[in-house]
């Protein structure tokens, strides 16, 4: 039983390393959904054009002065959705200005050795 953990735990090792690895070159990990904005394509980061707009749409209303109750509401009006379909909200709206800023979320699991 103590080998098979060992060897559980060796294997989940190799595979964290290889996702940081390719994360570290630029490459898509396979952590859930690309951020809105990417999609991935042959196991590559690529923007999205049509998300790419709305970020472009996001980032205008915000530098206007719009809280951002206020942009998820426009979004919504304007039958605009987040990657998964459903309605903005507004810290949907907080994640996309974050990563425009630079200010990226922790991932659980993935803290520096």
């Amino acid at each position: 039983m103590a080998a098979e953990e060992s060897k559980d735990h060796s294997l989940w090792e190799k595979l964290n390393q290889a996702r940081k690895a390719k994360a570290a070159s630029g490459g898509y990990a396979g952590y859930g959904s690309p951020a809105f904005g990417q999609q991935s394509v042959n196991g590559e980061l690529v923007d999205n054009p049509a998300e790419q707009q709305i970020i472009e749409l996001i980032r205008r209303h915000h530098k206007s002065g719009k809280s951002l109750p206020q942009i998820a509401a426009w979004l919504n009006q304007q039958g605009y959705t987040t990657k998964r379909g459903h309605q903005w909200q507004p810290v949907s709206v907080k994640r996309v200005l974050d990563r425009l800023h630079g200010k990226m979320q922790r991932i659980s699991g993935m803290g520096e050795d």
